[in-house]
């Protein structure tokens, strides 16, 4: 899934250059490349498909050249990740009705890519014996208030725990409990299961998009798709993959992971894995200076020099023509920054 603008990366992820194509280590590779690369160690290429926002397919296709055209699906219009999921499910379906699918975000970062990759190959053998969706879930380090989280039953299949219910971004006396209690763990948006279950999860949960989809379902993995895609697919609702299915569903599994995953959805985040100095500043810049500051996180053009003072826990970013300084508890609010700047200021600065 690589169709999202990353809003809250702003002002280094924009609207024409989401984050998911940024460079953010100085690795040469962009968040979509790096994904890709992973998951090519254990799919064949042609295996592999991008669901994207029409506006960002020809950015693809330049990042990732390996790629087929008929490999990168454009959605119209954004609707969010269960249409997104449904779109590719259905395309896939055309080519393989059997097949098994991981589903997974492309602007994650992933440390312990062996460990990954050993995760994702058991979830395939899993869902291929039962017919049930599988998440993976993350074993919190932290009570952490900007993700999702998921509390496990006692009830196991072949070692897997089935998922008791979804919980949403809690505040923070909530996620002391979570995390203190044990039971629960981080929701990270990727997802196994077998096209089969999942088409029967969407037209018992969601039969707003399969009562549509299926009015095409020929076209799907043909030369008429496209345009099938750009009639019905703005139709679709605007709902997350978590709210129309995994909250509904009674078959959902969760395996408990642990390979260094963030999903780098906030500068916090990005802090959080960024390497500090003696007083905790994370600077992603080569020309910081610090003074009396401590806790801050800072991201500059190359070829810029940053002299910082007097600051605790502040994000400095600077981004083409928009430099932001914000207090990084209080990083929730880039949104509606976001939305004021579009407001006074145009879309120039979006």
């Amino acid at each position: 899934m690589s169709g999202g603008i990353g809003s809250r990366f702003w002002p280094f992820s924009r609207e024409a250059r989401p984050k998911q194509f940024l460079d953010f280590f100085g690795t040469g590779r962009s968040l979509l490349q790096m994904t890709f690369d992973r998951f090519k160690k254990i799919l064949p290429i042609e295996n592999i498909f991008i669901v994207t926002n029409k506006d960002y397919a020809e950015m693809i296709a330049q990042e990732l050249p390996e790629l087929n055209p008929s490999q990168i699906l454009a959605e119209p219009m954004r609707r969010n990740t269960a249409p997104c999921i449904a779109l590719a499910t259905y395309h896939i379906n055309a080519i393989n009705p059997k097949a098994n699918i991981v589903v997974a975000p492309s602007d994650h970062l992933i440390l312990k890519e062996d460990n990954f990759l050993s995760v994702i190959e058991n979830g395939f053998s899993f869902v291929e014996k039962h017919p049930v969706l599988l998440t993976l879930g993350i074993r919190p380090s932290r009570p952490e208030t900007g993700y999702g989280y998921i509390q496990m039953s006692d009830n196991e299949l072949d070692g897997v725990t089935k998922v008791k219910v979804f919980t949403e971004k809690p505040n923070l006396d909530l996620a002391k409990v979570f995390y203190e209690s044990g039971e629960f763990l981080w929701n990270s948006g990727i997802f196994i299961w077998n096209t089969t279950t999942i088409l029967e999860s969407f037209r018992e949960h969601l039969p707003e998009i399969t009562n549509r989809f299926d009015t095409g379902i020929s076209t799907f993995g043909t030369k008429e798709e496209i345009n099938f895609i750009n009639e019905n697919f703005p139709f679709c609702p605007n709902i997350s993959i978590d709210y129309g299915i995994m909250e509904k569903s009674s078959n959902v599994y969760v395996q408990a992971a642990d390979f260094g995953w963030s999903d780098l959805g906030t500068w916090g985040s990005l802090y959080d894995i960024s390497d500090k100095d003696e007083n905790a500043n994370a600077s992603l810049s080569p020309k910081t200076l610090f003074y009396d500051s401590t806790k801050n996180v800072v991201t500059l053009p190359s070829d810029r020099l940053a002299v910082i003072q007097g600051l605790d826990g502040y994000i400095v970013a600077e981004s083409d023509n928009v430099l932001l300084i914000c207090k990084k508890d209080e990083e929730q609010r880039i949104r509606q920054f976001v939305t004021d700047v579009k407001l006074k200021y145009g879309e120039d600065y979006i």
